[in-house]
């Protein structure tokens, strides 16, 4: 079972979509899992044939536990599991006059008048009880010496049965997930943050000539830029890049640009768009469309929630100016950025209305500093005056 997310102990296997004599290759999806977050798709990583199952449907396992077993070419099958030794045979009953030998004689207890037991109950409260259908076991007495009497037992008819604890919904759960890592992550990242308002107009105008005449369906959206850019940036602020764990920081040669999806209802993920440095930016578009999808429907893979190395978070086209967003672990950056707004702004000596975006870049200060994060923002903006070149 792969630890899908920071918070993750344990996961229910709801689907095998191999069976034993199958071949796997790297990136191949074998299983679905359900979690806090949802249902997630898991890869192999391992190229093989599949050897057994060990896993049941509807098992509840936690992370590390076998899901099955894959042999490389030529790998011969583990060995069964050995049998418990059988246990020590009893000892030898010792012969009835020799127990007697070697154990002292006790005094007899003086005779005590004998307790009414746990349950005792006077005859027309048992009656009563059985008219009511009423367990005398789980009543408790107050007569003398505990004895259950017919006002216990009218008393206990008379009181409303406690309601079934209601099992917590879907969303329940992933409300406690995303506390569970953000709250880890609060406790555990030195977050510092640095804001920039960013004039995003010339943007927003290649975005109008880029998408004349085309259907909606294939339209660039503004998010798509904002990700397209920081990938850009984040692969030359390699501090902003990567994950740390176990005490490091390992820097990563790709960028997997995690995208927050808002999930319909509440609830939300934070799935990587994997090496978006390879992407222009109608793929960038496509890739985030697909996310999207796939976050809703419960299907994103293992891969997908657990790679990415910088998460993006935007407000979309309305909302507030502003965001600062906690970092996903094991990340050490997330940029957030506000809906873009009209404000009064100086372009070459004169004030004009220019749509602007507030960027707020939440970092680890194990890892970066102010400078650092101030050149990621530099960068960012650099690539908002000319979006032709993402």
């Amino acid at each position: 079972m792969p630890s899908l997310g920071a918070d993750m102990e344990a996961g229910t296997l709801v689907e095998w979509l191999i069976k034993p004599g199958d071949t796997v290759s790297r990136g191949d999806v074998v299983a679905v899992v359900e979690t806090q977050k949802g249902a997630i798709e898991i890869e192999i990583f391992e190229e093989g044939k599949v050897h057994e199952l060990s896993a049941e449907i509807g098992a509840k396992l936690p992370v590390g536990a076998a899901l099955a077993v894959i042999l490389k070419d030529g790998e011969a099958p583990p060995a069964p599991a050995k049998p418990a030794p059988p246990a020590p045979a009893e000892a030898e009953a010792v012969p009835e006059a020799a127990e007697e030998a070697l154990t002292p004689p006790v005094a007899a207890p003086a005779p005590v008048a004998p307790a009414p037991g746990p349950n005792a109950i006077s005859p027309a409260a048992r009656i009563r009880a059985h008219e009511l259908g009423i367990d005398v076991s789980k009543l408790r007495g107050t007569g003398p010496g505990g004895v259950i009497v017919l006002a216990d037992v009218d008393g206990s008819a008379q009181k409303p049965k406690a309601a079934p604890p209601k099992p917590a919904s879907p969303m329940e759960e992933m409300r406690k997930a995303i506390a569970a890592a953000m709250t880890r992550s609060k406790q555990t990242i030195p977050h510092f943050y640095l804001s920039e308002t960013i004039d995003v107009q010339p943007a927003i105008d290649f975005l109008e000539t880029l998408n004349d005449g085309k259907p909606p369906a294939e339209r660039v959206l503004l998010g798509a830029i904002f990700v397209k850019a920081a990938a850009r940036a984040a692969s030359k602020v390699k501090t902003m890049n990567g994950h740390f764990t176990d005490g490091a920081f390992a820097p990563s040669e790709v960028v997997n640009a995690g995208v927050a999806v808002a999930l319909r209802g509440g609830g939300l993920v934070a799935p990587a768009l994997m090496d978006a440095m390879s992407l222009d930016l109608a793929q960038t578009m496509a890739g985030m469309r697909d996310l999207v999808g796939r976050a809703r429907a419960g299907r994103l893979r293992a891969s997908e929630m657990t790679e990415g190395t910088i998460t993006i978070s935007s407000l979309g086209e309305t909302g507030a100016e502003a965001m600062t967003g906690v970092i996903f672990p094991p990340q050490v950056a997330l940029v957030g950025l506000g809906a873009p707004h009209v404000r009064p702004w100086v372009v070459d000596g004169a004030v004009v209305p220019r749509n602007v975006v507030t960027l707020t870049l939440s970092a680890d200060h194990r890892v970066s500093d102010g400078r650092q994060a101030a050149r990621f923002i530099t960068e960012f903006e650099t690539l908002m005056t000319m979006p032709e070149a993402l």
